[in-house]
């Protein structure tokens, strides 16, 4: 059997008072290339929209953000010089990343506390629950330039089309691309002003945490465990954390989502 996941009263959509798109974008493939249409453009005026499934929506509701320490427990990530351990050093980061989304204003869900390893559904489910809420997973790549930060949205899914607000567990995400490239774009940018050498945009990939996800979605990756010092990586956590809050905070005007109550998935 197919696992469904119910988003009718979840979806989240971006809204531009300067831009009223067509329909055809309503079911286009997320974290868009240049150029591509974005997943869940609505028809109308900031404040008042239609959700990819025609539920009315209002503006304002984000404030929890979904942090999610990767691997964890027998899955330790990437390793480094000396021991280090990717999944222990995410979960210092989160820390940071807490107080800084906190002092922000937003509630903050972890999907581990400890050396756990959640299933990657289980971390999507924790995010799924929750209503008005964007989902951010961090890394340290064993790869990159030591000191730079890179933002990823998932690459392209297929469209999905509207039936009664259910669509595949695992394109969850597709509904969401376009909100999860400009809420990376903004976390980029405040990354790229701490970290020289950073991108100037969020990038795309095939990145498991965030397909599953039914909400405005990015990876966090920071460079790398390959330094000879750990601090080297430590000392980036504030601006990271720094920068994953203001982008939060500067996202939300842009996340509405629906008037209607409902079911969680």
């Amino acid at each position: 059997m197919v696992r469904l996941l119910f988003v009718a009263f979840q979806a989240a959509v971006m809204v531009s008072p300067s831009q009223v798109p067509s329909q055809t974008q309503q079911a286009a493939p997320s974290t868009p290339a240049p150029g591509t249409p974005s997943a869940g453009s609505p028809q109308g005026v900031a404040g008042s929209a239609a959700s990819p499934f025609g539920a009315q929506v209002q503006q304002g509701a984000l404030n929890i953000v979904v942090v999610d320490p990767a691997h964890g427990g027998t899955d330790p990530g990437a390793r480094g010089t000396g021991g280090m351990r990717e999944s222990e050093i995410v979960l210092d980061f989160a820390i940071q990343v807490r107080r800084a989304l906190e002092l922000q204003g937003f509630q903050v869900v972890q999907t581990r506390q400890g050396n756990d390893n959640p299933s990657f559904d289980d971390r999507s489910a924790t995010a799924n629950a929750q209503r008005g809420a964007v989902f951010v997973t961090l890394h340290i790549s064993s790869t990159g330039l030591p000191g730079t930060a890179r933002v990823y949205v998932n690459s392209d899914l297929p469209p999905v089309a509207n039936s009664n607000g259910m669509i595949p567990w695992d394109r969850a995400q597709a509904p969401f691309l376009g909100l999860s490239k400009t809420f990376g774009d903004l976390v980029q940018g405040f990354l790229t002003q701490r970290f020289k050498g950073s991108p100037d945009a969020a990038q795309t990939a095939s990145v498991r945490q965030l397909r599953t996800t039914a909400a405005p979605a990015i990876a966090v990756e920071i460079s790398s465990v390959t330094v000879e010092d750990r601090a080297d990586l430590d000392r980036m956590a504030p601006g990271v954390a720094d920068a994953i809050a203001r982008g939060a905070a500067a996202f939300k005007p842009s996340y509405v989502v629906p008037r209607t109550p409902g079911a969680l998935p």
